[in-house]
This record gives structure tokens, C-alpha cells and sequence, in this order.
């Protein structure tokens, strides 16, 4: 069976921490087509360099902050200190240019890409212009930055955000899925990078594990069944199937980068939920958004 998780060093090639599913990986994974993520950590002064190709990118600091040249323009991407210090400015660089990130006191940052057909220009999402949504109600309260999404930017085929998750909540919840085109659905693939911290306020000692949980599972006859604890820098693939809950454990916030995108005509994130736990939605009415939202206010 096809691997769909990669933990921490599992995926790195060169200078990259990770990189899948890009136009230049290394490592293939078998059925995996229309989504990309690459992560680095660059020393001060350092830089990684991608060369122009038939993707479209979005540069996603997650710590620090990074210069960004795309075919010669400078763009300065004033970051953040961590992924949960609320959003950071991201760069939207298109298809067939060659990108440059280069950061003078050293940072991480990830770039999502996507096979793309159409040529959109670059274009730089402050953190302040970044739609912030707060998502579902009580222990299903998450944060979600929607500056990748087709509301808030105009691309060719990726949909792209990141989610916050308190200790202890529940998000991609409920279990859901958009792996057919047909009504009410689109076909995506999707890419989970996680990170994780000890929650604010917590009495953990110097060695406490920071850990989640993301569970995927078969929605017809294709075999996937995914239970992964996942920690900072771990990656689980979504080729199809019912995925959720992505599970913040008592004590630690939970992080994920999102990547979608698929064969499909339209670029739109539609879903199915599992028709067993749809119903929890209806319980959302009348609870409160989790008071320690949002993260970075």
C-alpha cells in the first residue's frame, strides 16, 4: 500500500525538509498528481531557490521572516514568530518564474505548489488583508487563515489555508471528504503539514511531547486507513476517503498547512460529510466559539 505519512525526515531532499509531490522531488509517491509542499529551514542569510516550472506557488513563512524574488522583483514577507502568533504575509508567485526565499536572520517556510495551466500574476497577501475565520462551536473550535482560498486569491487550481486548533478541540470534524466530481462535491487532493506546541498557560515540564492526531478512512473501495500521531514537520497525504478529526491533545495546539487541489473543472473546496457523524454539525447551534480563539489576537 502506498505510504500516506511522513514523519519528520522522511522527505527531505537537499536543502528541503520536506518536498513531495513537487515538480522537483525526488521521492514519488505512486497516484499522488495535482498538489506539492516543500519546507525549509534556512540559517541566517541562507536561501533556497526554485526554478521556474509549470506550477503556481504560495510562500508561506512559519517562522521568521523571508525575501522573496520572483524573477528578479524583491517582496518582503514580514512573518511571525510562530505559526500560532496569527497569520503572516504570504506571496503568491504564479506559474513559469523562477522563485528565490532568502531570509537574513534565518527561519522556516513552506511553499505550497500545484500543477497549473493558467498564468496568474504574483501577488503579495499582507497578514492584516488575510480572512481570518473562526469554525464550528465549542470543542470544534478552530481558526482557519483563508488567504489561499478562492474568496481571497486568484489562482489556477490550488485552494490553500492553515488551521489552529486549541488543546484538547477537534477540527476536520466532522469526517468529510471531496474525492468525485459531482453535486456537491469536487475532487481534491489534499496535503496536511502539521506543527505543534505546549498550550499557553500549561505546567508541562521541559521534556513534553507536543503531539496530535489525524485519522483518515476508506469512503468506498479504495483501501486507506490512516491513525498517525504527528508532531512539528510531519506530513499526511489525502489522495481520497473520509478525513477526520484532526485531534489537538489535551495540553498541546495543534497547526496544519492545507494544499488542495485536483483534476476537476472548477476551483472549489465542496465536500460530502460521512453521513454517520454529519449530524454533529446541528449540535454547533447555539455553543459558543471556544473563548481562547483567536490565537495571536
Amino acid at each position: 500500500m502506498t505510504n500516506w505519512v511522513y514523519p519528520l525526515g522522511t522527505a527531505t531532499d537537499g536543502k528541503w525538509d520536506v518536498s513531495i509531490g513537487t515538480s522537483d522531488s525526488s521521492l514519488i509517491v505512486e497516484g499522488w498528481a495535482h498538489t506539492g509542499l516543500k519546507v525549509a529551514t534556512l540559517a541566517a542569510g541562507a536561501d533556497v531557490v526554485l526554478s521556474a516550472s509549470d506550477e503556481e506557488r504560495i510562500v508561506v513563512p512559519l517562522n521568521g521572516s523571508f525575501t522573496v524574488t520572483v524573477d528578479g522583483d524583491p517582496y518582503e514577507l514580514h512573518g511571525r514568530s510562530t505559526v500560532f502568533s496569527g497569520p503572516s504575509d504570504v506571496l503568491y508567485s504564479g506559474t513559469g518564474r523562477t522563485v528565490t526565499i532568502s531570509s537574513s536572520d534565518g527561519g522556516r517556510v513552506a511553499v505550497a505548489t500545484a500543477p497549473a495551466n493558467a498564468s496568474y500574476p504574483t501577488r503579495l497577501i499582507t497578514a492584516a488583508e488575510t480572512p481570518v475565520e473562526l469554525r464550528g462551536a465549542g470543542n470544534c473550535s478552530r481558526q482557519v487563515h483563508n488567504f489561499g482560498t478562492p474568496a481571497a486569491l486568484e489562482a489556477d487550481r490550488f485552494i490553500v489555508c492553515e488551521v489552529l486548533t486549541p488543546a484538547g478541540n477537534w477540527s476536520s470534524y466532522p469526517p468529510h471528504k471531496h474525492d468525485e466530481e459531482k453535486d456537491g462535491e469536487t475532487h481534491l487532493e489534499e496535503i496536511y503539514y502539521f506543527e505543534t506546541q505546549v498550550a499557553a498557560g500549561s505546567a508541562a515540564p521541559a521534556d513534553a511531547d507536543a503531539i496530535g492526531y489525524q485519522r483518515v478512512y476508506a469512503s468506498d473501495e479504495r483501501p486507506i486507513d490512516v491513525s498517525a500521531e504527528v508532531r512539528t514537520g510531519d506530513v499526511v497525504l489525502v489522495p481520497y476517503g473520509w478525513h477526520g478529526p484532526a485531534m489537538a491533545a489535551p495540553g498541546y495546539d495543534l497547526y496544519y498547512l492545507n494544499v488542495m487541489a485536483g483534476p476537476g473543472p472548477v476551483r472549489e473546496w465542496l465536500i460530502s460529510d460521512d453521513p454517520h457523524h454529519g449530524w454533529v454539525r446541528q449540535g454547533w447551534d447555539g455553543q459558543d466559539i471556544d473563548p481562547r480563539l483567536p490565537f495571536g489576537a
